[in-house]
């Protein structure tokens, strides 16, 4: 299932050519529905060919699934010794030692005469099963026949454990030979008969641990292309994948291709059968033979044929409507939708039309039978957008995300966001722009309170390993950093997954609410300094915003591209109010480091300039990597406001922790030594002055206390 825009996806192999410069290609990313969203309810995304081929044919009771790969027990012919290695395992079944030895014996030889000869003392039906797979294997086909039936002609209770085996290889046989006999048909017949066997004797009972049941149908359908019945085949090659036989998928492939291949005439034949057209339409819906956006030379060819032979139609209507439309051709797919039915996809392609006719309300509408009428677990598999992300295709959830973009539009945000989060991590990015940018703080909160109760914590092994986040976790997760970022420092505590993240929101918090509270100056720039080292320590943790501009998501390691939001047919003004009201101050990527340098500088602004205190919280502050912009700033600050210290030349990076305790003492000395600063040019008439002033006192006070002596 690939789309477009395959260049993006060469351009990582650069990193292995010898260029100058490489460039870094980071993971696939899920796609984002909210990015473009007209293309995204425009769009009809390609089906998956192996859901739509489970569509065909029908289950056989009593038949078993096959639990391993389906093969032949007798193809001599093939390059692998894998198939003969469990062929030879399962024909020990039953056996004892010794018999398992004679028989792995008699299969070394060429002779079929020669294993009746030294097989004498073994079971009739063993004896004469190798006789017959021996002379399969030399090529002699009437012997095997014979040695087959004679198998099946023995009692029941004589042959159950190679009854199957027998009617298999006998079917293998009869149509080995139409090539060599002139009564082809009535070979194929008889081929066509003896595999039908096999499936019976399995669903008897009768032992078939290569579980030749199910490969019989394969078998058989091949005997029927060979007829020409190209719609009996393709029915049991769908019930043989069905039935779990990876053959039957790629049988069908093939087949497709045989299709794609066949003359235009005889094409207009096969395309009036109801299996082929089946096919053919899952085929072109999933983009069958598709590369890097290419499509297949034949494909044109197929497409107008199965137009012209399906007009009017009522067989597979919503398929045939969704092929045309992903052509173009929305007045034949309205044709066909007529006939289509209550299918899921059905209302998908009627909101489709409806969106593009202008008619939300109809789309609306559409859209919510459509979520309906999808199961839950219903599946396309991964695919390829033009952008080269990937998109886990599950129809509900694509269904409901689409309807969500319409939510929006119409101010129904709480809505959108919960049909966007029901996809989990399906349109996790999208779900998370709503609830950071669109919602309210109140909005996420109540819904979170409501429907999303705490999940339980992870194992440190599960961590340890990986193991991914519950995205109801994600969820609290992202509430309370934006809790915390808005002021609500004890309410956010509690949403966040993991006993490390609460301590370190519980101390970002704890900060924050004690620098406000403080009257001291001091004790107000220690804890804004606090809270600063915690917002750039941890800030990704307990601040980040999810999506842009730091990608919580992504650990910060990695930015997706983002278009400027603008109020257009699906983007309404409200909304665009409010995402530009909940952007990150700055909105600049790790947000949070401007956060913690601002903190910084208001701790800053509470101490003495001539302190120790001033000088580290400046420092602390210039090497956290918030902008060089700032660090310049923080720098200049220091040299035109600080005192001299020793540690400035390297400064932001070697920095001592601030000595706020004796940073009060320089609220007194910072008042004399500005005095003595500005005094000191007339350092020499001031020491006469004040010398002048001491003798007039001491003689004043000499004066008087003669005064009082004489008194």
């Amino acid at each position: 299932m690939l789309t477009r825009n395959w260049p993006r996806h060469l351009l990582c192999l650069s990193l292995s050519l010898p260029l100058g410069s490489a460039l870094a290609c980071g993971p696939d990313f899920p796609m984002r529905l909210l990015d473009d969203r007209g293309q995204s309810l425009a769009e009809m995304p390609e089906g998956n060919f192996n859901f739509e081929i489970n569509r065909l044919g029908k289950t056989i009771a009593g038949l078993k699934n096959v639990t391993a790969v389906t093969y032949n027990p007798d193809d001599y012919s093939a390059d692998s010794s894998e198939p003969n290695a469990s062929r030879d395992k399962a024909e020990q079944v039953g056996l004892s030692a010794e018999q398992q030895a004679q028989v792995k014996q008699l299969r070394s030889l060429t002779d079929a005469r020669q294993v009746e000869v030294q097989g004498a003392s073994l079971a009739p039906e063993l004896r004469l099963y190798v006789a017959g797979a021996v002379a399969f294997g030399a090529g002699d086909h009437q012997l095997a026949a014979d040695y087959f039936r004679q198998v099946l002609a023995l009692p029941a209770d004589q042959r159950p454990l190679r009854s199957s085996w027998a009617a298999y290889s006998l079917g293998r046989a009869l149509f080995a030979m139409t090539e060599e006999a002139g009564d082809a048909l009535t070979r194929l017949e008889d081929a066509r008969d003896a595999f039908r066997q096999a499936r019976q004797l399995s669903i008897d009972g009768f032992s078939d641990p290569l579980e030749l049941g199910v490969a019989s149908l394969g078998e058989e359908a091949r005997v029927l292309r060979k007829a020409g019945d190209w719609n009996s085949a393709i029915e049991l090659y769908a019930t043989q994948n069905l039935h779990g036989s990876n053959v039957g998928y790629t049988s069908l492939k093939l087949l497709m291709n045989d299709l794609a291949e066949q003359p235009e005439d005889q094409l207009v034949k096969l395309l009036r059968g109801k299996a082929v057209q089946q096919l053919v339409t899952a085929s072109l819906i999933s983009r069958l033979g598709w590369s890097f956006g290419d499509e297949p030379p034949n494909e044109k060819k197929l497409i107008k044929l199965l137009q012209d032979s399906t007009r009017g139609s009522l067989d597979n209507a919503d398929r045939l409507a969704a092929m045309n439309y992903q052509q173009g051709d929305y007045a034949s797919a309205k044709a066909f939708l007529e006939h289509a039915g209550d299918s899921g996809l059905a209302w998908w392609l009627r909101a489709k039309l409806a969106v593009r006719d202008g008619d939300k309300n109809a789309a609306a509408a559409a859209y919510a039978k459509a979520a309906q009428a999808f199961p839950q677990g219903e599946s396309w598999g991964e695919r390829r957008t033009p952008d080269w992300n990937y998109e886990t295709l599950q129809p509900k959830c694509r269904v409901e995300g689409e309807s969500a973009i319409l939510a929006l539009q119409r101010g129904e945000y709480v809505q959108a966001f919960d049909q966007l989060y029901r996809s989990q991590r399906i349109y996790w990015y999208d779900a998370a722009t709503v609830a950071e940018r669109v919602l309210t703080v109140e909005e996420l909160k109540q819904y979170v309170d409501t429907n999303v109760p705490a999940p339980a914590a992870l194992s440190q092994q599960d961590r340890d390993n990986y193991v991914p986040l519950p995205v109801a976790a994600s969820l609290r997760n992202l509430l309370g950093r934006r809790l915390l970022r808005e002021g609500h420092y004890e309410q956010a505590v509690g949403y966040f997954d993991s006993d490390d993240l609460k301590h370190k929101a519980r101390l970002y918090g704890e900060q924050r609410m004690k620098a406000d509270a403080a009257w001291w100056p001091t004790r107000r720039a220690s804890a804004l300094y606090n809270a600063a080292w915690t917002a750039r320590e941890w800030g990704m943790d307990i601040l980040g915003y999810e999506m842009a501009p730091d990608y919580a998501t992504f650990g910060g390691n990695y930015s997706l591209e983002n278009t400027e939001l603008k109020v257009g047919p699906l983007v309404a003004e409200a909304e665009v109010q409010r995402q530009k009201a909940s952007e990150a101050q700055p909105d600049q990527r790790y947000h949070y480091r401007f956060v913690a340098t601002a903190l910084a500088g208001r701790a800053a602004d509470n101490l003495p300039h001539t302190s120790q205190a001033f000088a580290a919280v400046l420092c602390s502050a210039a090497g956290w990597n918030s902008s060089l912009e700032e660090q310049s700033a923080l720098y200049q600050r220091y040299v035109n406001e600080g005192p001299y210290v020793p540690w400035a030349v390297d400064f932001g990076h070697q920095c001592p922790y601030p000595d706020f305790e004796n940073a009060d003492k320089r609220y007194v000395t910072q008042v004399t030594d500005s005095v003595r600063s500005a005094l000191r040019p007339y350092k020499w008439p001031v020491q006469i002055g004040a010398l002048v002033v001491f003798v007039a006192a001491a003689l004043l006070m000499i004066r008087r206390q003669r005064k009082a002596r004489k008194s």
